[in-house]
């Protein structure tokens, strides 16, 4: 520019400064909408420029100031410090389309009180064109949402004279996902900030109902002197404001893309005679709010950049959590349950584990996903926190059911993510959980997570959002995330874990190995030799066996007469050698205890074969069941150490580093493969791969169930098919649950033994307890449970009466109603319980007397004669 044009322009500037009403006459008249929008824009971000420059072009003439520049006007940054106040796990506020978010308190809300503003009077001597610059100017500067709807309100009452406004914000993406929320509801020229921020109840408007529904819709211009005249106008709005509406103007606000993005409607205009809106407020409330639809988008995208912002530090929060805890996946998942349950504000938080197959090298070949099961269920609910927000945390569950149904099973499989606002319309919903559980299921948000290579390890879901709403796109975003993150810490810390399994297996493998041996092949010579007697002989055939009368060597012909009975030998082609050879060595990796021994399994195995031939269960089971649950039945407690679950966690013995939950059972099943993959006791050797993959999984659903905590936790399920009548013996899952309580009713059989054998029984169990509470007592310094202290066994009766009420009686009734021909054994459970009944009694009439007066007095009188 030549120093001629600059001086030219100097002097141009220097004059409109000091005629200052034909500049603003001159900018009404020819400013385009696109340099007010360009205008608008460049100084949106400025906090202060802009009331700066409107201060400067009313100066009087002679003034030297010139406007700010809003270049020059410094822009707060948000620090990650900022939102860690009140820590990560405290409740956050709403974004600009009020759902929850990171986004904290902006620094913007309530700023607009400590700005110069004309009083009321003063705005109204002002002219038409006046009034709009001032309050156009007014909402310029603002970047917080509500606020500047608050802003937008107030200067609408103005404006156009109205008793009370209301502006309402579209939600959503897609027409048939949209809806309109009241950002702030009948407000009045005198209505304080702080009073329409205290209004928590918003009004939530579907897509195209009523009239503000319908003027989003069309983007029209309703104009109603009479609203009760109008079938669109809702009047319980008026009933529970306690107001009269007469007339309303309602107008949509756009962006400067020509979007609808909300709609403000003012009502009553206040005149003499409640006159109705005209045609000139309908052009001056269009002018208005062409100006506040830009401020409001930019409002939007400020807040979203604060959000972008925030995100950034939550997932910088979540980073440095995973790569802190790469110990244990359990610890790493319940933190990242924690961060999410808080931040997305929902009721219960899931992550389901998918078991990897192709990890044992001792299985077939990994199916398809579809096949496979989800292993390890962690659970978190909003209530599990206290009031200080500690989490009680319970241990993982392992339900160990197929993933090719419901919806996480649906996720786990396609790997795509599920958005559902109503649980109770999706097919994939398994209304049955609520039902057991007592929960109510309205929205589900689920997705997969995934290791570094793509592949499902697992699925996340979230369950039900506080205030009461659906899982949006912010939800969606921000969860996948967490899933990304998740996926990356858990690959890492499975590693970690892996070797250390990997550690503790090879030092049960070496304890193991010093104390068992696969059984010599002479022994397995000589018991091929030996004649089987039949089993009449040996009285298999009924519920009241007694293996008291049976020497070792019997218990071993008797086992195989019950293979060759149900033709097992036939129909896999086991080799007779081999399999006197496995019977032997399941028998000799049975440790010397006390009742968990090979004589409990061999009961168990007698029970079961009398379930199937006398209950005429072999009629609804297949033969590879009828295998599995034999074979399940003489391996369920093999190397077992005469001590519980909870006693291997107390002492954290390597079974306990090894399995969280059930874990003698997962040992038992472990101890079962290695003497089945054993060269010469490879009973399964002549099976198909896919018929030894169904065996190996049915056997491992079988050991496993005899973990008592796995039956209370199916049993209702069972108890309800069968009482109802529903049971499906063609349905996998209800076969399932079918060889499951098998396998609970035989290891539990001898309570419906004669009562001597069963009294024999009781005692041995006892004693077995006793041993582990004297462990505990001696060398863990703890207090043994009542049916573990060797100082109450005088209460024994009164447990077996609790014993048999809570487990055995409920199992038996159950079988009972599947076929007639298993009632013996709930006949002999009442019998015995009428024993140990009568026994408590006995022995609680015995106790009231030991404690009379007459007898303390009594042993006093013997006590001085002794000491006379």
């Amino acid at each position: 520019m030549s120093p001629e044009t600059r001086e030219e322009y100097e002097r141009m500037e220097k004059w409109m400064d000091e005629h200052t009403e034909f500049v603003h006459d001159y900018f009404s008249r020819k400013a385009k909408r696109s340099m007010v929008d360009g205008w608008l824009i460049a100084h949106a971000m400025t906090h202060s420029g802009l009331h700066l420059q409107s201060d400067s072009l009313s100066t009087s003439s002679g003034s030297n100031s010139k406007p700010s520049s809003g270049a020059n006007t410094p822009v707060r940054k948000i620090s990650a410090q900022e939102f860690d106040k009140g820590g990560i796990l405290k409740p956050i506020i709403s974004t600009v389309d009020g759902t929850p978010t990171f986004l904290g308190p902006s620094s913007s809300t309530g700023s607009w009180q400590g700005k110069t503003r004309k009083s009321m009077s003063e705005l109204k001597a002002l002219d038409e064109k006046e009034l709009m610059y001032e309050l156009v100017i007014d909402i310029c500067n603002d970047l917080d949402v509500t606020s500047l709807c608050y802003k937008i309100l107030l200067n609408v009452c103005i404006l156009l004279n109205a008793d009370r406004c209301s502006l309402f914000l579209v939600q959503g993406k897609g027409t048939n996902e949209k809806w309109l929320v009241s950002k702030l509801f009948d407000v009045s020229s005198d209505s304080t900030y702080e009073e329409v921020c205290e209004r928590q109840d918003e009004i939530r408007i579907p897509w195209g109902t009523g009239i503000i529904g319908y003027v989003c819709l069309t983007g029209e211009v309703v104009n109603i002197p009479d609203a009760y005249e109008d079938p669109r106008f809702n009047s319980d709005i008026d009933v529970q404001m306690a107001y009269k509406t007469r007339s309303i103007l309602c107008m949509a606000i756009k962006d400067s893309d020509g979007e609808v993005i909300g709609v403000a409607q003012a009502i009553n205009k206040i005149s003499v005679r409640d006159e109705p809106f005209d045609e000139h407020d309908e052009k001056v409330f269009a002018s208005y709010l062409a100006f506040c639809g830009i401020g409001v988008k930019n409002a939007q995208l400020y807040e979203r950049s604060q959000l972008e912002n925030r995100r950034n530090q939550v997932l910088l929060d979540l980073a440095r959590v995973i790569f802190e805890e790469q110990s244990n996946v359990a610890n790493l998942i319940h933190k990242i349950m924690m961060h999410t349950q808080s931040l997305l504000q929902c009721e219960r938080c899931q992550v389901l584990l998918v078991d990897d197959l192709s990890k044992d090298k001792n299985k077939q070949p990994r199916l398809p996903l579809e096949a496979g099961i989800f292993s390890q269920v962690f659970d978190l609910q909003a209530s599990d926190f206290d009031n200080d927000d500690t989490y009680n945390r319970e241990g993982p569950q392992e339900p160990r059911f197929p993933i090719n149904i419901g919806i996480t099973g649906y996720v786990a499989a396609t790997g795509e993510p599920l958005n559902i606002p109503d649980a109770y319309s999706d097919d994939k919903f398994d209304l049955s959980v609520d039902v057991d559980s007592g929960f109510r299921t309205r929205c589900i948000l689920c997705m997969p997570i995934k290791n570094a290579c793509g592949k499902v390890i697992g699925v996340s879901q979230l369950i039900n959002k506080l205030d009461q709403t659906t899982f949006n796109k912010n939800d969606e975003n921000l969860f996948e995330a967490f899933s990304i993150f998740c996926g990356m810490g858990i690959n890492n810390t499975q590693m970690y874990e892996t070797a250390l399994r990997a550690m503790a297996k090879q030092r049960v493998a070496l304890e193991v190995l010093s104390y068992h041996a696969i059984a010599p092949i002479e022994e397995a010579h000589r018991l091929r030799k030996l004649s089987i007697p039949s089993s009449t002989h040996y009285n298999l055939l009924d519920y009241k066996f007694n293996d008291f009368l049976l020497d070792d060597d019997d218990t071993l012909k008797a086992t195989i007469r019950m293979f060759t009975d149900l033709e097992l030998l036939d129909v896999f082609s086991i080799n007779y050698e081999i399999l006197c050879r496995w019977l032997l060595s399941v028998k000799k990796n049975y440790r010397n205890v006390t009742y968990h021994n090979w004589r409990h399994a061999f009961n168990v195995a007698q029970t079961m074969f009398s379930m199937l031939k006398l209950g005429g269960m072999d009629n609804v089971l297949t033969e590879s069941e009828r295998l599995a649950l034999m074979v399940g039945c003489l391996c369920h407690d093999l190397d077992h150490r005469g001590t519980n679950n909870q006693f291997q966690l107390k002492v954290n013995t390597p079974l306990a580093e090894l399995y969280t939950t059930s874990t003698l059972e997962h040992h038992h099943f472990d101890q079962c493969i290695m003497i089945l993959t054993t060269k010469g006791n490879d009973i399964l050797c002549n099976v198909s791969q896919n018929e030894y993959e169904e065996i190996l999984q049915m056997l491992e659903s079988a050991i496993l169930s005899t973990d008592l905590a796995l039956y209370f936790r199916y049993r209702g399920q069972f108890f309800e098919l069968v009482k109802t009548d529903k049971a499906d013996w063609n349905n996998d899952g209800h076969r399932d649950l079918l060889r499951s309580m098998m396998m609970t009713a035989s290891d539990v059989a001898a309570i419906a033994k004669p009562w001597e054998v069963q009294r024999k029984v009781a005692e041995l169990v006892a004693s077995e307890f006793f041993e582990q509470g004297d462990i505990e007592r001696s060398e863990l310094k703890i207090e043994p449970m009542a049916m573990m202290d060797r100082t109450q066994k005088d209460k024994l009766p009164a447990m077996q009466v609790g014993f048999i009420d809570n487990i055995c009686m409920p199992v038996y009734e159950a079988f009972s109603r599947v076929s007639g021909n298993l009632d013996p054994l709930l006949c002999g459970c009442q019998e015995n319980r009428e024993h140990w009944q009568q026994l408590a009694e006995e022995q609680s009439k015995k106790q009231i007397s030991e404690q009379s007066p007459e007898n303390t007095e009594k042993d006093k009188d013997e006590d001085e004669d002794r000491s006379s």
